[in-house]
């Protein structure tokens, strides 16, 4: 059996039930439950639809995304996250950038890293290379004045832990932003790039080895063997070419909002909806939410 979820951007919740009711009756899908009044909705299939993405397509151009899941096994056990425009609305080291003057190449370099144009390792080190003097309050004052959280977040967390999930945030980042953000929304542990500082400023260095691609796989397979689970028992979300390793590992990989290089590789993507898309994709309704 399968699941089919619906849902949309819950802060404009436009979910129609007669759409909901036309697609059930087209795969001959089971009743359907609303997970949020108007936001998300869900309901039962005997089989995978053959022209499950042809669906996808047109629902995108409604503001509603789609997702299509074996139904054993939804709820999960571990939320493996991805940090910058996955859990925070920003990149971090461009916001730096900002504040040294360098934000409009900072930026360039960003975007094409995380589409999986440059060598994510090479991008890193010539971006933190610009930041180079950067008085070091300036982490604080950025935290404080730019970086804001991605809606939905506190509920995720506060949701799967009560639930007895673990939760771990894995970033290509760094340090000085995950463990505020990490201690904010209730993660177990963050793991994240460290910015090299010298005489209260910044060094232009960051701290080896680079936490990249690949660190973040390591941390699943760590991770997962130390908490005595499977990697089918984690949920992943990011949004960048870095996150792929993991995305592709976990038993539900969630591309949110993802760059499209990105969101053309997996199965879950999460274009309108925020982070309480990773509750309702595992059946959780509004009111279970806890946070």
């Amino acid at each position: 059996m399968f699941a089919a979820t619906l849902l949309c951007n819950p802060a404009s919740p436009g979910l129609e039930p007669a759409l909901i009711e036309s697609l059930r009756n087209a795969w001959g899908g089971g009743e359907a439950v609303w997970l949020a009044p108007g936001a998300a909705a869900e309901f039962p299939l005997a089989q995978m639809p053959d022209n499950r993405w042809e669906v996808w397509e047109d629902l995108q151009k409604l503001g509603v995304d789609l997702v299509i899941q074996p139904n054993a096994g939804r709820k999960k056990k571990m939320l493996l996250a991805d940090m910058d425009s996955t859990m925070i609305q920003q990149e971090c080291i461009d916001e730096l950038a900002e504040e040294a003057g360098v934000g409009a190449r900072v930026k360039d370099i960003t975007a094409r890293a995380m589409n999986g144009e440059l060598d994510f390792e090479g991008a890193l080190t010539e971006r933190v290379g610009l930041l180079k003097g950067l008085p070091e309050t300036v982490i604080a004052k950025v935290l404080a004045e730019r970086i804001t959280l991605m809606p939905g977040g506190r509920h995720l967390l506060a949701t799967m832990k009560a639930e007895g999930a673990y939760a771990a945030l894995v970033s290509g980042g760094f340090t000085a932003f995950t463990a505020q953000v990490a201690a904010e929304l209730g993660f177990d542990e963050n793991r994240a790039n460290t910015l090299l500082i010298n005489d209260g400023k910044l060094t232009g260095e960051a701290g080896r080895p680079i936490l990249g691609r690949e660190a973040k796989v390591e941390a699943l397979e760590q991770i997962t063997a130390r908490q005595g689970i499977g990697e089918a028992d984690v949920i992943a979300v990011g949004d960048g070419a870095n996150d792929l390793g993991m995305l592709k590992r976990a038993g539900a990989g969630v591309a949110l909002h993802a760059k499209p290089s990105v969101a053309a590789e997996c199965d879950i993507r999460i274009n309108h909806g925020d982070l309480t898309a990773l509750l309702y994709i595992q059946g959780y309704g509004q009111d279970d939410f806890k946070g």
